[in-house]
């Protein structure tokens, strides 16, 4: 669902970041310099981000690039969601995140959905597994997988965090003013079909 020149300009960058890993030309260093800040370019003019935070963005990364991994907690309760607002566009989403290096997926969600909603929860199944660019996100600079694992409620309570300003479970037909970087209306109307069917397959794209 994303844009053509949305895709042009992530597999400039991804070519562009893999020749400048493994060459040692100087002059092919030179062309694959060239070809990422054309991609900048291509990012820059197409949306509302400005170039020095583009670059910023491309800049940290190294080594050949393979797509990012945002993990989002799901949790029920009264046959409602439980959703965090988060404090840089407030706006709403699920708990959760980039994966950090060294913790598993499951580790990873336990430890954002206390951070960002203070509830120590357990995980349960692995709800869904999505390919962002399969889905009608908002334009963004990198290629993100996102994976949704349904979890339990074992202590806390609901709390917000240094980057939510708000905790509250929402009904499906209720959903406040979603977050669509993080996660669209489309995929947390498929969770709840979990909600009703707990024997239903884990998805994927």
């Amino acid at each position: 669902m994303s844009q053509k020149w949305l895709e042009w300009a992530r597999r400039i960058q991804a070519l562009s970041q893999a020749g400048l890993a493994f060459s040692k030309d100087i002059y092919d260093i030179e062309r694959f310099e060239e070809l990422r800040k054309i991609s900048v370019e291509i990012m820059t003019e197409y949306t509302d981000m400005k170039m020095e935070k583009v670059i910023d963005l491309f800049a940290n990364e190294t080594g050949y690039q393979t797509p990012k991994i945002d993990v989002r907690g799901v949790i029920f309760r009264e046959e409602k969601i439980l959703m965090v607002k988060e404090k840089n566009d407030d706006k709403w989403a699920l708990p959760g995140g980039f994966c950090d290096i060294g913790l598993s997926p499951a580790e990873n969600i336990v430890k954002e959905i206390q951070e960002e909603a203070g509830y120590i929860t357990q995980t349960k199944k692995l709800l869904a597994l999505f390919d962002a660019n399969q889905h009608p996100h908002p334009p963004q600079p990198y290629h993100y997988y996102k994976i949704f694992i349904e979890c339990e409620i074992i202590g806390g309570q609901g709390l917000s965090g240094v980057e939510t300003s708000d905790v509250r479970f929402f009904a499906e037909k209720e959903l406040p003013p979603l977050s669509k970087n993080r996660n669209t209306e489309s995929q947390i109307q498929c969770l709840f079909e979990f909600l009703r069917d707990p024997e239903k397959e884990t998805v994927f794209d």
